[in-house]
């Protein structure tokens, strides 16, 4: 961040004054060493910085409205919700009871027992893996 005026540092001001109303504070501690070690602060952090500052009289308020403007000035950050918890495949039962149906009359039938091996392991069954299924089945009845 390139500042016109570097002699200006408005937020190392107000560290400075808060410091000095709250001498105790580890919060504004913490804050004055980020911020000169660093030489920034996140959004949040100089929120919480405004809260602070706003209660102390002796800061002006044309800072306090620089510091707002800052604050402003830094993107807003959203965390998007969770999606869904669907499964990526779900079942074709139609070929779940075609490989039932099947498999009750020819247990030993190598084909079928491929596909139902790929069935119960979630693998997708192609459309003419299923015209397949149909055609044994017609051949059963």
């Amino acid at each position: 961040m390139q500042r016109k005026k570097p002699e200006v540092d408005v937020i190392m001001d107000i560290l400075k004054a808060t410091g000095v109303a709250y001498p105790e504070s580890e919060f504004i501690k913490s804050l004055t060493f980020q911020y000169q070690e660093r030489g920034g602060l996140s959004k949040k952090q100089l929120q919480g910085l405004y809260g602070k500052a706003s209660k102390v009289k002796s800061i002006a308020p044309h800072k306090l409205a620089t510091l707002e403007a800052v604050i402003l000035k830094k993107p807003m950050k959203y965390k998007s919700d969770l999606p869904e918890n669907t499964p990526l495949y779900t079942k074709d039962e139609t070929a779940g009871t075609l490989i039932h149906a099947i498999l009750t009359k020819y247990p030993q039938h190598k084909r079928v027992l491929f596909l139902k091996a790929r069935y119960d392991n979630n693998e997708t069954i192609t459309p003419a893996e299923i015209t397949e299924l149909e055609k044994f089945n017609k051949l059963l009845k």
